[in-house]
């Protein structure tokens, strides 16, 4: 039964609206959406998505580097007027009081912040911008990027992200419409790409695919197999020569060729997922969607940046520590490396591979922002001094 101090709350939520910041990067906008629907589902508010302007060169580094460094500590005329000076339209976003600016990423943080401010609501950032987290409501961060602790800081353990286990199925029918029949056994694998830490070459793809492509024949397994945007077409084309002649591969989107996501319908059709190392959000989305991930090790950068970054403990032993998380949950298994077909195999003797420890990081994210968003509302306040 809903208590009257309840409902008041949920008309409180019902009044106000999530307004998600998009900077164009599509990982960023799946962690903050993910948070956003979660948030829609539990309190009925509505969201709604607002592109930040793109910037760049010596524009990108005065507005989003210099001059945001104020906006923690700057007042509603003072965040109006940063907004103004980079012609955002302020004024046609019509939000009543207390509503939600989200955004995910070091580009968006700074207009998320701003708003906030200038329209008296409440700012959540996803990630560690490089604004840092002070001056927001709410901060939902990775446990990886080690930040120090903090009153407004949620830390997660990996990317909160935008899948909804109810969607997966759906969306996976929709994709089989277009497949030939598949066999009992569905393998998703997902590569990422190329970032300051990895690499994925064409190498790399001849030293990792044969195997994979020989465990699956011999157990009469389906490749479903993605790209990302950062796999490049040197590996694309690759990857493309190594998995075009082979029956086992069903299925192959090139990121480079084609913009669409194809990952909840992979996951909704797979029995088991493989997915290389660089990637966290794809690694942490397939443990969302329920799986226990094979990890596939992509190769490592080399060189004097790497070793520094390592020092500073912004290398890829920060992401190694995730991994391991994730496995002493069961939610992952580290394959290595270019696995030889009889670890491959071992891995699809399974009829799934599945985690039997749920995980949803966004609406974890969700439910501790409701929380803490709702102090302050009349309905909460009645109910405290009750």
């Amino acid at each position: 039964m809903t208590t009257p101090e309840g409902a008041r709350e949920k008309k409180f939520f019902a009044s106000k609206r999530i307004i998600l910041l998009n900077d164009g990067i599509r990982g960023h906008r799946h962690q903050a959406l993910g948070i956003a629907q979660w948030l829609g589902r539990l309190a009925g508010a509505s969201v709604t998505e607002v592109s930040v302007p793109p910037l760049s060169g010596l524009k990108r580094y005065r507005h989003l580097k210099w001059d945001a460094r104020r906006l923690p500590n700057a007042t509603p005329e003072e965040s109006r007027a940063w907004l103004c000076r980079l012609d955002f339209p302020i004024d046609a976003l019509a939000v009543p009081p207390s509503s939600l600016f989200i955004s995910a990423g070091s580009s968006a943080a700074p207009f998320c912040l701003a708003l906030a401010k200038a329209l008296k609501g409440r700012s959540a950032v996803v990630m560690t911008p490089s604004l840092g987290t002070k001056g927001f409501d709410f901060a939902i961060v990775p446990e990886h990027d080690r930040s120090a602790l903090a009153s407004n800081i949620l830390t997660t353990l990996g990317a909160p992200n935008h899948i909804y286990r109810p969607a997966l199925r759906e969306a996976g029918q929709e994709l089989l419409k277009t497949l030939p029949p598949l066999p009992r056994r569905v393998l998703a694998l997902l590569i990422g790409g190329g970032d300051a830490n990895y690499r994925i070459t064409p190498a790399w793809a001849e030293r990792t695919l044969p195997p994979l492509l020989e465990a699956a024949e011999s157990s009469e397994t389906a490749l479903l197999v993605t790209t990302s945007r950062r796999t490049g077409e040197e590996a694309e084309a690759a990857i493309e020569a190594i998995l075009r002649p082979s029956p086992a591969a069903r299925f192959l989107l090139l990121a480079s060729r084609d913009e669409s996501n194809p990952l909840p319908a992979l996951l909704g059709l797979a029995t088991h997922v493989l997915c290389t190392d660089d990637s966290v959000s794809m690694v942490s989305e397939s443990v969302t969607a329920g799986f226990r991930v094979g990890l596939l090790r992509a190769g490592r950068k080399r060189g004097v940046l790497p070793l520094f970054k390592k020092r500073l403990g912004l290398g890829t032993d920060r992401f190694d520590d995730l991994f391991a998380s994730f496995a002493r949950r069961n939610a992952l298994e580290d394959l290595g490396e270019a696995p030889a077909p009889s670890l491959l195999r071992a891995f699809l003797a399974a009829e799934t591979q599945r985690s039997d420890v749920p995980l949803d990081e966004a609406r974890r994210a969700a439910e501790w922002i409701l929380e803490r968003w709702a102090i302050g509302n009349p309905a909460r306040q009645e109910a405290t001094q009750g």
